[in-house]
């Protein structure tokens, strides 16, 4: 896992016990809302109880839209939604294309298949569509950067209505109606919806200034739900009213595919939350528009058939299935490609490439890419002379803005500031990771990733009660994420293997208090603590209930050395890597960088003295007074000289000592000369080392 700076949220108490006393809620639910900038006892029955939907009239272009589509109901024009492939389009398709069904429109659905035809609108699509003598496409999560699609469609005499919600290039397409809260002069306030999201307010809008607000979420909720949670938009305002009402329907839900998917997925008759939705709904709606042919997931949620939801459901399992292993297989190859090429981890922006990556899942390895480095990631698929890329962000640096940066190098972009997908020609590949980089340099310093703490706690005040009153802010997500908390300064007692060696079972200890802590997705050869550490744990706390019996379960998100400041060592890291790119340094970056003689033989006796080191960068840190940058040039200097073998890949490393053959000279050495070539005005080394 990457470094992150934690983050405690701060808690004003008398606050906290006022709003508990004003609202009748548990202080310790009050103490979160708080932390989540709900301070007031106002706010936090706004939250709690939800808020009214918002006038969908106010979005952009949406009476045009709502004008557009109801004249070709009323005239039985052939109407076309065009969706994605993802949980957000297809759940969009299948409402918008339901709805207008019952509104008695001629109407048909069209999802573009992944490999084949790509995001959005495409030229093929748009010609097929008009060969089905379609007179109105109307595009739900989609569209907003077809400008050139939009435009041959009305040369073939077809209308176009998009609706969307992810951000605009300077130019609209030139549709009937761009129904888009981020276009300009957009005033609804809702940016944060979904795809979906925009589609339903166009439902919305079709029924009118006094439509049944409580019919449209009981017949939509929950693909309302599904969409809400699988795009990872804020569970805020609206999101949260849809989610609510979407997690109680969806249990009962009349649309037979969802029973049969629930069925196939072990949630068929359970209590749903987000998180449920999450990892047990959205990966398998997705799994078919990344691995298959997409229409397929439309099919189930419209079908009425249970036979054909269970070969459906079945089908769109086994996708999933193998989706999981294609993305495991691609997700070794870039880790290979990144040790093979350890230069590559100097970058601000990550990229690796792939011959005929699956293009499904590059999106999914570019997340997991990030979480273990740190730092933005685009994985490219290269297949002939086009390559098509996902990529992931980290808070605080826009992908898209990146990504847009180097636009005359692509033929197709689109995102918004933590992902983005692009098209480029092959061979514009080391431009493109030239370019974005550079535009990342001109950024300044890559913000660190953090996570934040609702709150730090004694073990010893450790109870049901905690996750029982976190229970009130559900449904949890993106905005309003599951309640994390700071367990500091516990001894690592044991370390046992569960699960069939692939999970951990952590017993800790602090003032006499016994934790049973779990960390899943994690065998005992990655770990990098030792019995007898003193750790700081980044925990969730649920309640486990088995055959009727309710206890604690806690469990470990993230972890670190007790004191370890990852700030500091993030900023040694990314000094490191700027001085082995070869970028100019500053005489005080020169000094912090260069080791003594003294320094390095210091160095290499600890490790002689641990036979090594294998573990992250706060334990290597901690057996040095040395700054982390500094650690890391000597540990250079050793593996160029032949000291020792060095495996570093994020901040894991693998130091193993080798015999050495008489005495070295570690300052003659093409690293360390090329180090002070780049520091401006450097002062002349006097002292010269040996080591060995």
């Amino acid at each position: 896992m990457a470094l992150k700076q934690w983050i405690v949220a701060a808690c004003d108490r008398r606050a906290v016990r006022a709003v508990a006393q004003q609202t009748g809620i548990p202080p310790m639910a009050a103490a979160l809302l708080q932390a989540r900038g709900f301070k007031t006892a106002a706010q936090v029955k706004s939250i709690l109880e939800g808020e009214p939907l918002r006038d969908p009239m106010a979005i952009h272009d949406m009476a045009q839209a709502a004008a557009r589509v109801q004249k070709a109901i009323d005239n039985f024009e052939k109407i076309a939604v065009y969706g994605d492939y993802d949980a957000d389009g297809v759940t969009a398709t299948a409402m918008l294309y339901s709805y207008l069904e019952s509104c008695g429109a001629d109407v048909l659905f069209y999802i573009p298949e992944r490999e084949g035809e790509g995001y959005g609108l495409n030229m093929h699509a748009v010609d097929t569509l008009h060969d089905r003598q379609v007179d109105l496409i109307v595009t739900v999560d989609n569209g907003i950067s077809s400008l050139e699609e939009v435009a041959h469609a009305a040369e073939l005499g077809m209308d176009v209505v998009v609706t969307d919600h992810h951000r605009p290039r300077p130019e609209l397409p030139k549709a009937v109606a761009v129904v888009d809260p981020f276009c300009p002069g957009d005033q609804s306030g809702c940016q944060g919806l979904c795809g979906a999201g925009v589609a339903f307010k166009l439902i919305q809008a079709l029924e009118g200034p006094e439509s049944d607000v409580q019919g449209l979420l009981e017949n939509y909720a929950d693909l309302l739900t599904i969409a809400t949670v699988g795009d990872s938009v804020p569970l805020t305002g609206e999101n949260r009213t849809f989610v609510q009402f979407g997690l109680r329907m969806l249990p009962y839900s009349e649309r037979a595919g969802l029973q049969a998917l629930l069925n196939r997925a072990g949630l068929a008759g359970k209590t749903l939350r987000a998180q449920s939705v999450a990892f047990g709904i959205v990966p398998r709606i997705n799994a078919t528009g990344r691995m298959g042919a997409p229409d397929r997931a439309v099919r189930l949620l419209l079908t009425e058939d249970p036979i054909e939801a269970d070969s459906l459901a079945a089908d769109i399992c086994e996708d999933n299935d193998y989706r999981r292993q294609v993305e495991d297989e691609i997700c070794t190859q870039a880790m290979a490609q990144l040790q093979q090429e350890p230069a590559r981890l100097w970058d601000r922006v990550l990229v690796v490439a792939g011959q005929d990556w699956h293009h499904g899942v590059i999106g999914i390895v570019a997340s997991r890419l990030v979480e273990r480095f740190g730092k933005p990631c685009i994985v490219l698929s290269v297949t002939g002379r086009e390559t098509r890329g996902s990529g992931r962000s980290v808070e605080g640096f826009s992908l898209f803005q990146a990504v847009a940066a180097c636009a005359p190098l692509l033929t197709k972009y689109g995102g918004h500031p933590m992902a983005a997908g692009l098209t480029l020609p092959t061979a514009a590949v080391v431009d493109f990771r030239r370019q974005i980089n550079a535009y990342a340099a001109a950024q300044g310093p890559m913000p660190m990733p953090s996570l934040h703490l609702d709150a730090a706690l004694k073990p010893n005040r450790l109870s049901l009660d905690i996750p029982r009153a976190a229970a009130l802010l559900e449904p949890f997500g993106t905005g309003n994420p599951q309640p994390l908390y700071g367990l500091f300064g516990v001894t690592l007692k044991e370390i046992q293997p569960i699960g069939g060696g692939r999970h951990l079972r952590l017993i800790c200890t602090r003032d006499g208090v016994r934790l049973r802590c779990t960390k899943f997705g994690m065998d005992p050869q990655s770990f990098p603590y030792h019995p007898g550490d003193v750790l700081d744990l980044a925990v969730e706390l649920e309640v486990d209930d088995y055959n009727g019996r309710e206890s604690l379960s806690i469990l470990v998100r993230d972890m670190k050395l007790s004191g370890c400041d990852a700030q500091a060592l993030a900023a040694g890291q990314a000094l490191f890597d700027k001085a082995r790119r070869g970028d100019p340094l500053t005489p005080e970056e020169g000094a912090t960088l260069l080791p003594d003689r003294a320094a390095c033989a210091g160095l290499y006796r600890t490790l002689r003295a641990m036979g090594g080191y294998r573990g992250g960068a706060e334990g290597l840190a901690g057996r040095t007074d040395m700054p982390f940058a500094r650690v890391l040039v000597c540990l250079e200097l050793f593996a160029e000289h032949g000291l020792i073998d060095l495996e570093a890949i994020g901040d894991a490393y693998a130091v193993t000592l080798r015999q050495p053959q008489g005495k070295v000279d570690l300052f003659d050495s093409a690293f360390f000369r090329s180090l002070q070539s780049h520091i401006q005005a450097l002062p002349k080394l006097e002292e010269r080392g040996e080591a060995g």
